[in-house]
């Protein structure tokens, strides 16, 4: 003999609850069919949730695909001008580096066009946001802790800063 009991349904639950003179009454019947179509119903509502959330995945995946192949086609134009340099290293000196610096150029209206304009200004207050300080001079020319030099340029602003500007400050005077 087992001790285990088989699972029941919700009717025969509700059936075995009742006493035997209500047992195959109109109303347990109509209780019994509205609490088959709320599992159903929820059965269905699990299942859209399931299907919602894989098509959410495939949208998401997609959007990231299509933003990589535009940002790769931005920076296209910089690497055939970088290639077309590199051609032409055996020549002119100075028309290489003209042509370096217009690559640079390039490249960084690329990043200004995506969100990430340079910031490389001197003579402004130092803001910890957005600089990050490598060393102090003495500059008596300066207002004390104003940017003197930029060592490395940032890019971005406010939330969407890639990196802070490294920069030279000048000390407070005494």
């Amino acid at each position: 003999m087992s001790t285990e009991q088989e699972p029941t349904t919700p009717r025969a639950e509700l059936s075995q609850a009742l006493p035997p003179e209500q047992q195959g009454q109109p109303e347990v019947d109509d209780h019994a069919a509205a609490l088959d179509e709320l599992q159903d119903r929820w059965r269905r509502a699990l299942a859209d949730l399931d299907n919602l959330r894989k098509r959410h995945a495939k949208e998401r995946d997609a959007v990231r695909n299509e933003e990589r192949a535009r940002t790769a086609a931005a920076w296209l134009p910089v690497v055939d001008n970088l290639d077309l340099a590199l051609t032409h290293a055996g020549s002119d000196p100075s028309a290489v580096v003209e042509g370096v610096k217009a690559v640079r150029d390039q490249a960084v209206d690329v990043l200004r066009r995506l969100g990430y304009p340079r910031y490389e200004e001197t003579g402004v207050p130092f803001e910890p946001a957005v600089h990050e300080v490598v060393a102090t001079v003495d500059d008596p020319d300066a207002e004390p802790n104003a940017v003197v030099q930029v060592v490395r340029p940032g890019y971005g602003e406010g939330s969407r800063q890639l990196r802070p500007a490294a920069v030279m400050v000048s000390k407070r005077q005494e």
